[in-house]
C-alpha cells in the first residue's frame, strides 16, 4: 500500500495548499506518523495477534470507541481505491488523450475489484522487483532534475533551501493544510500491525517494522520532492496539479520521462488501490464477524477464493461511485480525516498503557500532532466526515438496542 514513488501522485494538491513547502509538509507529517507508529508499535506488542486500531482502542479504551476507530478507518479503506481511480484515470489521458477519462475511472474501479475477485495478488518477487524498477526511475528522476536545476544561469544558494523555506510564500497556515494532505504520503504503515500472526517474533519486529517504513518513505519522499521543486519552483502554473509530477519529469528529462513516470506511477497506484481494496474488505470482514456489522453480508467468505467477495464488490462500486462524486483532492482530505482518528485513538491507547514518562511524552506527541493536522484539514472533510461518524454512530447504537431487544425477547 506504500510504494516508493508515494509522494509523486500527491505532489502537486500539497504544492498548491503548502504553496511550493512541500518538502517541509513532509517532514512535519513524518514525525507525527514516526509517534504514531511507535504506539502501533507497542499496542502490537500487547496484544501480538492480528491488530488495528478498532482492536487496540476497543481493547484498551471502550468498544464503542474502538468501534468508532474502526469506522473511521473503513472510510480510509473505502476512499484509497476512489483516490487511485481518480489519479489513474487523470493519468492515463497523458497516454491516449481520446478515450474520456470517465471511461477509464470505470476502467479502474473494473480492474480493482476484478484483481481481488480473483484473488490475484503480487508475490514477495514480484513486490522486489517492482520496486527495484520503481528505484531505478527515481534515480532516473534525481538525475535529470540535479542536472536540469544546475543548468539553469541564474541557479543560486537561494534557489536550494527554498523548497524547505521561502519567505515570499511561507504561511504557517498553509504549511499546516498541506502537511495535513501530505500525510497521505505514509497511509498504510498501520497495516503492518495486522501481520501479527505471520511475523516472526511480532513483539519485537511489528514496531521495528512500523517505525522503519515510516521514517524511510519520509526521507525518500522528502528527497523526490525536493527535486521536483527545483524543477518546477511555485509560482508557475502547473498544467495539471494531479498529475503535476509527470509533468515535471518532462520538464527535468524531457518526453522519454515523462511517459516512464507516467506509466511507473500508473503501476505503482494500481497495486496500491487494489491493497486498498482487499484491507477494507478484511476490515469489514472482521467487524462482521464480531457483529458491529451485519453478520449474513460482511462476515460472508466465498467459498473457493476464500476471500470476502461481497466486501470487495461493495468497495469496488463505491470506487467507482465516488471516482465521479469527488476530487483527488477531496478524497484524500477525507481519507485523512478518517486515518487521524484511527491514529489518535491508538495514540490514547498507547499512553494509556505506556510505562515510563518517555513513552507517555511519545504517545501525548502523536496525539496532539495528529489532532492538530485534523483540525487544520478543509471544513469540507470535516463535515463529511462528521456526518460519515454520525452514521457510524446511529448504526452502532442501533444495532446494540436492536441486540438488546433480542436478547431480552
Amino acid at each position: 500500500m506504500i510504494q516508493p514513488t508515494a509522494p509523486m501522485p500527491l505532489f502537486g494538491v500539497v504544492h498548491e495548499a503548502a504553496r511550493g513547502h512541500v518538502v517541509t509538509a513532509i517532514l512535519i507529517a513524518m514525525c507525527g506518523m514516526l509517534l504514531t507508529a511507535f504506539s502501533y508499535g507497542r499496542m502490537a506488542a500487547l496484544h501480538p495477534n492480528s491488530g488495528s486500531a478498532y482492536t487496540y482502542v476497543g481493547q484498551e479504551l471502550h468498544p464503542t470507541l474502538g468501534f468508532l476507530a474502526g469506522w473511521s478507518m473503513l472510510m480510509d479503506y473505502v476512499l484509497n481505491p476512489v483516490i487511485c481511480t481518480i489519479w489513474c484515470a487523470r493519468a492515463m489521458t497523458n497516454v491516449s488523450a481520446a478515450v474520456p477519462e470517465e471511461l477509464w475511472r470505470i476502467v479502474f474501479a473494473a480492474l480493482f475489484t476484478w484483481l481481488n475477485l480473483r484473488n490475484i495478488q503480487a508475490t514477495a518477487r514480484t513486490n522486489q522487483i517492482l520496486t527495484f524498477v520503481m528505484g531505478l526511475v527515481i534515480v532516473a528522476m534525481l538525475y535529470f532534475s540535479a542536472r536540469y536545476f544546475f543548468a539553469l544561469p541564474a541557479a543560486g544558494l537561494a534557489d536550494l533551501t527554498r523548497p524547505f523555506y521561502d519567505p515570499g510564500t511561507f504561511s504557517l497556515a498553509a504549511v499546516s493544510a498541506g502537511t495535513s494532505l501530505a500525510v497521505l504520503t505514509y497511509i498504510g504503515f498501520d497495516g503492518i500491525s495486522t501481520l501479527g500472526e505471520e511475523v516472526i517474533d511480532a513483539r519485537r519486529n511489528i514496531l521495528r517494522g512500523t517505525v522503519l517504513v515510516c521514517l524511510i518513505i519520509g526521507i525518500l519522499s522528502a528527497i523526490e520532492a525536493y527535486a521536483a521543486q527545483l524543477v518546477w519552483p511555485y509560482g508557475e502554473a502547473l498544467p495539471d496539479v494531479d498529475t503535476a509530477y509527470v509533468h515535471i519529469a518532462g520538464r527535468a528529462g524531457g518526453p522519454w520521462l515523462f511517459q516512464i513516470i507516467n506509466l511507473t506511477l500508473i503501476l505503482a497506484t494500481v497495486g496500491s488501490g487494489s491493497g486498498g481494496v482487499l484491507a477494507g474488505a478484511r476490515l469489514m470482514y472482521g467487524m462482521g464477524r464480531e457483529g458491529t456489522l451485519p453478520r449474513s453480508f460482511f462476515s460472508y467468505i466465498h467459498p473457493d477464493s476464500a476471500i470476502p467477495a461481497r466486501n470487495v464488490a461493495l468497495i469496488g462500486g463505491a470506487a467507482l461511485m465516488g471516482s465521479f462524486l469527488l476530487s483527488y483532492q477531496s478524497g484524500a482530505e477525507l481519507l485523512n480525516f478518517g486515518a487521524f482518528i484511527g491514529f489518535m485513538g491508538v495514540n490514547l491507547a498507547a499512553f494509556k498503557r505506556a510505562e515510563g514518562a518517555l513513552s507517555r511524552f511519545m504517545a501525548a506527541g502523536g496525539f496532539l500532532i495528529c489532532a492538530y493536522l485534523w483540525w487544520n484539514l478543509s471544513l469540507t472533510a470535516k463535515l463529511y466526515g462528521a456526518g460519515w461518524l454520525c452514521v457510524g454512530i446511529l448504526w452502532h447504537w442501533y444495532s446494540h438496542r436492536f441486540h438488546q431487544v433480542v436478547t431480552k425477547s
